[in-house]
């Protein structure tokens, strides 16, 4: 299982999986490895075309090894135990590698913050398999829901509680409030019986956002009560216990109850448990457990290793944990270790906030661009949709073709000015 002086990068997501193949790109000279448990990347701002059906699973969900196919990166499906920085070792479920250097991408988990029952009675939505097992249970509800005869139970069935208004919620809430109207109406159901309930413990939605600007708040706000079925926001609402189809939650000093036989947590995160294990010093760690990095996005005290991602935190540069962002530190992971391998010395990441995309039911998001202005409805969609094709992975996953037709069709026909899209993400050929 060893190789000669590996580069090896722990975790698949955007992060590890662009450091590798701009790797491959640069045609690196040392032996790559990416490692993760998983057999597919998670195109995870694409998971609710997913769960609507407006994208395949070949699409948000492929297989590493389709994606790295001739690109001389090898791939281990397999379970990390432990990460030794002095002896610059991982250790697998079977085996273990001893590295050159590390790219730690582990990504973070879903955090339930202690809530009683929260893990064991709600649904994550983080993963392609979670998208799955989601619109399985929205299914057999809505078919359950039109066949009983009792009102308290269909109501159960029809209610969704989503915990967490940030942006994963908002996402779905929108998605959900379009899509479930048609499955139900499918069934002979009433579409107007659907109910979508956020709760949300702060006293307003995206709180979380990286300051998002009360203007996409407002368009957000406004969108989720212009859905097929109307979302419902309740605010300054602390959760307090998930039990079996009931959400249990403090507002205005008195307990409330949803009674919804579905429920889906999107209510934050928590650092990876092998990210808190490191034996990093609390001064080389954020608040939450992050790993903090040099500009360079390597660690202090191990310049052999590389963070990213959810991973890492830089403490002069605080950056918003988005796919446009871990893009952005792949590529640059990767441009550093080319440099190191030609004996040059790493260059700080240069990371370019861009925006926020946020999908806001079928067919309609907003982009609030580059802070300055915002274009919402169908044209949002548009930008958003062609802003994430263009960043699916390649080669086999070539979607330049149809981000191309979006950039011309709206700004070349529209404004006669360049690729708007391209300067959002950046260049990545």
């Amino acid at each position: 299982m060893e190789h000669s002086n590996p580069t090896v990068i722990l975790g698949g997501g955007f992060t590890g999986l662009f450091t590798a193949l701009h790797l491959s790109h640069n045609h690196y000279s040392h032996p790559v490895i990416l490692i993760d448990q998983q057999e597919r990347f998670v195109f995870k701002p694409l998971l609710y075309e997913f769960l609507s059906g407006e994208m395949s699973d070949d699409q948000v969900w492929p297989r590493y090894q389709e994606l790295l196919q001739g690109s001389g990166v090898k791939f281990v499906q397999n379970t990390i135990q432990s990460i030794d920085l002095q002896q610059q070792r991982v250790e697998l479920t079977s085996g273990g590698y001893t590295y050159n250097h590390l790219v730690l991408a582990l990504g973070c988990i879903n955090g339930y913050f202690g809530i009683d029952g929260a893990q064991e009675h709600s649904l994550p939505f983080r993963s392609g398999k979670d998208a799955e097992v989601l619109g399985q249970q929205l299914r057999q509800c809505l078919q359950k829901a039109s066949q009983t005869t009792n009102p308290q139970e269909r109501a159960a069935l029809l209610t969704v509680g989503i915990i967490g208004a940030g942006s994963s919620g908002i996402e779905l809430a929108a998605t959900l409030a379009d899509v479930l109207p048609d499955w139900y109406g499918d069934l002979d159901g009433n579409p107007q019986e659907i109910r979508i309930v956020l709760i949300e413990r702060q006293t307003e939605i995206l709180a979380a956002a990286g300051g998002a600007k009360d203007s996409l708040r407002q368009t957000a706000q406004s969108a989720l009560q212009n859905r097929t079925a109307s979302v419902e926001l309740l605010l300054g609402a602390k959760v307090s216990a998930i039990r079996n189809n009931q959400v249990e939650f403090q507002r205005n000093d008195q307990s409330e109850y949803l009674q919804a036989a579905t429920i889906v947590w999107t209510a934050g995160t928590e650092t990876h448990p092998l990210i808190k294990n490191l034996s990093v010093p609390s001064e080389h760690r954020a608040r939450q457990g992050h790993l903090h990095v040099t500009p360079t996005l390597q660690l202090p005290d191990y310049p052999e290793v590389f963070a990213g991602g959810d991973c890492a935190a830089s403490p002069d540069n605080p950056l918003p944990p988005t796919a446009q962002v871990a893009y952005q530190e792949g590529r640059a992971i990767a441009h550093n270790l080319q440099a190191l391998s030609e004996g040059k010395a790493p260059t700080p990441a240069n990371i370019h906030l861009r925006g926020s995309l946020l999908k806001l039911g079928l067919g309609e998001s907003a982009a609030n661009l580059w802070d300055r202005f915002e274009v919402k409805g169908k044209v949002g969609h548009l930008i958003r949709q062609g802003t994430y094709l263009e960043l699916l992975p390649t080669p086999v996953h070539n979607f330049k073709a149809t981000s191309e037709w979006f950039i011309d069709h709206i700004f070349h026909h529209h404004s006669g000015s360049g690729s708007l899209v391209s300067s959002l993400i950046g260049e990545h050929s």
